[in-house]
């Protein structure tokens, strides 16, 4: 094609907007910590790729991964690493709580950073309802959980470090 057909300036030549900043302290875990540094450096040999190309016509990925690594650069410019407590007695930033539901159900959650949380793998940010209602109690302890579906009570049976 020929670059008499392609708009040099313009809304495609624009960055996209930044991806939204939390408001909240960046704690991170150190695994977490260790899991922004690896999607930072992914994240920069995916746009050297996109570079690479030998179309480029279609800016739109080489965008977004630029995007991507001002977020990351910023989210390691604001992490506040929090090493795991080796034997905590409360639930706290960086441990692993397991609780019981009022049917007995046994979960084991982990409070990470916002970064590291995945509800499928049971990670929590600690500003989430959940992790707010579990900070600071111990084993024996019960606390209420509350969801929007409503409220559910949580026995906490085990507090330890992260693993």
């Amino acid at each position: 094609m020929s670059r008499a057909f392609v708009k040099e300036d313009g809304p495609d030549n624009e960055p996209l907007p930044d991806l939204p900043i939390s408001p909240h302290p960046n704690y991170v875990t150190l695994r977490g910590l260790q899991a922004l540094r690896d999607r930072l450096a992914a994240t920069q040999a995916t746009l050297a790729d996109l570079k690479t190309r030998r179309d480029r016509l279609d800016r739109l990925p080489e965008k977004a991964a630029e995007r991507d690594i001002r977020y990351l650069d910023a989210r390691l410019a604001s992490a506040i690493p929090v090493a795991a407590p080796e034997s905590p007695a409360e639930a706290a930033f960086a441990t692993a709580v397991t609780v019981a539901d009022v049917d007995g159900r046994e979960t084991t959650y982990e409070i990470v950073g916002e970064d590291e949380a995945d509800a499928a793998l049971n990670r929590i940010a600690p500003q989430s309802p959940l992790a707010r209602a579990l900070i600071g109690a111990a084993p024996g302890d019960l606390v209420t959980w509350r969801r929007p579906s409503g409220a559910t009570d949580l026995e906490i049976l085990a507090v330890g470090p992260l693993t």
